[in-house]
């Protein structure tokens, strides 16, 4: 039997503001929109653009943070799952889906906090820890730069 493997990595900017609430359990979800952009050359030298949308679901220490910490326009890096949701139009009786992401980690990317610093000042989460985890010592000082 074939294993199966669902990860998504995506980098972007939100394209509205982030939707939060709370759980009956208490548990923060925050829902946005990332636009993800793709830049590309036509046979006939043509330089063109294609912009995807994609909805995206986190919850936890991490909906919190990004509620907090983004808007629109806010650039992101997502780490998750692909997730398929799928029911019937109250209306129509029709089947619907909906393909998303469930966040897992993430990273802010680009532009300005709230606090006025470049992106690389705001916090990055990983795992439900929204505090950065120190890089793996890599052997000592006989690196060349």
């Amino acid at each position: 039997m074939a294993s199966s493997f669902n990860r998504v990595i995506l980098a972007g900017n939100m394209t509205r503001d982030p939707e939060a609430r709370a759980l009956p359990s208490g548990q923060a979800l925050t829902k946005f929109s990332l636009a993800v952009n793709r830049a590309y050359t036509t046979k006939e030298g043509e330089k063109r653009e294609e912009v995807t949308y994609v909805d995206i679901e986190s919850y936890g220490k991490q909906a919190e943070i990004i509620a907090k910490y983004c808007g629109k326009g806010s650039g992101i890096l997502v780490e998750g799952r692909l997730k398929l949701d799928q029911w019937e139009d109250k209306k129509t009786g029709e089947k619907r889906s909906r393909l998303g992401v469930v966040l897992e980690n993430f990273t802010f990317i680009g532009g300005k906090s709230q606090g006025g610093e470049e992106g690389g000042a705001a916090p990055r989460a990983r795992g439900g820890n929204d505090t950065p985890s120190a890089a793996p010592d890599q052997g000592g000082d006989d690196v060349p730069f």
